[in-house]
């Protein structure tokens, strides 16, 4: 996930100070030439693996329905099963980098998603899939939450830089896996087992990357300090106001945990539904992963300009309702001529879907410090990704008992209205301190 609460001005917020031992004393070095390169290789390495788990099977959903006697219920169950993960192991990622280190933990998140993408394909039935589906989620839950840290800790200098770079390796890692899965399928003999598995090769690489990092046990490469303090976001005195903070009386928080959970639900439910609308369509499997791929790589280009955009204005309401009118448009579109206007709607979609990375610049914008920056983060990411779990499921079955896609386009274009409304209300010229 990229972290663009760094482009707020310098006079909103201010660094954590961490505990005063001396391995945290000065923010660690990255020391040599060598190991900030292996930085930057690893970094976009975990972000290419932070989505194909996900994409890569809603481009084949179809075949792992009928290869494990799904109904369209259990389907919207695993396609559910994303933001559930990320909501449940995402908390968890601040206790573990404190423990053991952020980039340990990044480490074994690579790990679990290699792992998980091997024993996935081998499942004998609908559980154990969803078990090795849910490790695989596990190790991106953690990873989404602790590479922004580590981003920061090691490059504070190149923030932007640095999270543009992994920005686009995480679009690209999700746009792959939604083109290719289907043509690498037919390569490999046309199995949608060997077509998932495919992809645990690229976490390989990354797990490889990461080892020598992880072997640099000392402060300069685990960033136990700082970066874990960060990512907390609870850490003792991380600022003056941070203790007194009460987040849940904030009316801006609250819009933008609402804001980001409706946007996560259009997001998960595009990547697990879009493929088969269209191939329902009359749109071949192939042509309809590559439209899944357009609607994910816009994310590229507009992950850079949104964020830029919104810091220039003092409300984002604009920028809300222009996206929310592209996704209304789009659904549209999918409702009365799916396979006519497909590129376009792919297009529309891909457009309203960067409501993610204007959600977390929103949230860096929404706190003058530090610490609520941090709380702020951690509070809207969970209550969104737990608003977020029932619409793909809901999708699935009303999919399965209206014969069709009208009942589910319909929701799923109502579903923007409200996302409109609360995203107005978080983009409000305020910070959360102003109202706590």
């Amino acid at each position: 996930m990229s972290d663009e609460p760094q482009t707020q001005t310098p006079t909103r917020t201010r660094a954590l100070p961490t505990s005063p031992s001396p391995a945290e004393a000065a923010p660690p070095r990255a020391g040599t030439v060598w190991l900030t390169r292996l930085l930057v290789v690893g970094l976009v390495l975990a972000a290419l693996n932070l989505r194909p788990a996900i994409t890569s099977l809603g481009a084949l959903l179809e075949e792992v329905r009928t290869g494990l006697h799904m109904s369209g219920g259990v389907a919207g169950v695993l396609t559910s099963v994303p933001p559930l993960c990320f909501a449940v192991f995402g908390i968890t990622a601040p206790r573990l980098a404190r423990r053991f280190g952020p980039g340990a933990v990044v480490f074994a998140g690579m790990v679990a998603i290699t792992a998980g993408l091997v024993m996935r394909p081998f499942a004998g039935g609908t559980v154990a899939f969803l078990a090795a589906s849910a490790l695989a989620l596990m190790g991106i839950a953690v990873s989404n939450v602790l590479m922004p840290v580590i981003v920061k800790r090691y490059f504070p200098d190149r923030v932007g830089t640095m999270t543009g770079l992994y920005s686009m390796a995480l679009a690209l890692g999700t746009s792959l896996a939604a083109a290719a899965t289907v043509p690498v399928t037919g390569a490999l003999g046309g199995g949608w087992r060997a077509g998932l598995a495919v992809w645990a090769v690229l976490g390989a690489f990354a797990v490889v990357a990461w080892l020598p990092l992880v072997r640099r046990r000392g402060a300069s490469a685990t960033g136990t300090g700082a970066a874990a303090g960060a990512g907390s976001g609870a850490g003792s005195g991380a600022s003056g106001e941070a203790p007194a903070l009460r987040i849940t009386r904030s009316r801006t928080a609250w819009a933008l945990g609402c804001f980001f959970g409706l946007q996560a639900t259009g997001a998960y439910i595009t990547m697990g539904w879009m493929p088969q609308i269209f191939r329902d369509a009359g749109v071949s499997a192939g042509t309809a992963g590559v439209l899944l791929a357009v609607t994910m790589v816009m994310g590229v280009p507009l992950a850079f300009v949104i964020p830029r955009l919104a810091t220039r204005m003092k409300n984002q309401g604009p920028i809300v309702v222009a996206l929310g009118l592209c996704g209304l448009t789009g659904y549209a579109g999918l409702h009365f001529a799916p396979a006519a206007g497909a590129w376009a709607w792919a297009l529309l979609l891909g457009v309203s879907n960067c409501a993610f990375p204007l959600a977390l610049t929103m949230i860096g914008m929404r706190s003058r410090t530090g610490g609520g920056v941090v709380r702020l983060s951690a509070f809207a990411q969970s209550v969104g990704y737990l608003i977020s779990i029932p619409g793909p499921t809901l999708v699935g079955t009303l999919y399965e008992h209206s014969g069709g896609w009208g009942t589910p386009l319909a929701l799923m274009a109502g579903l923007m209205v409200p996302q409109m409304i609360v995203g107005i209300v978080a983009g409000r010229d305020r910070t959360i301190e102003d109202e706590t």
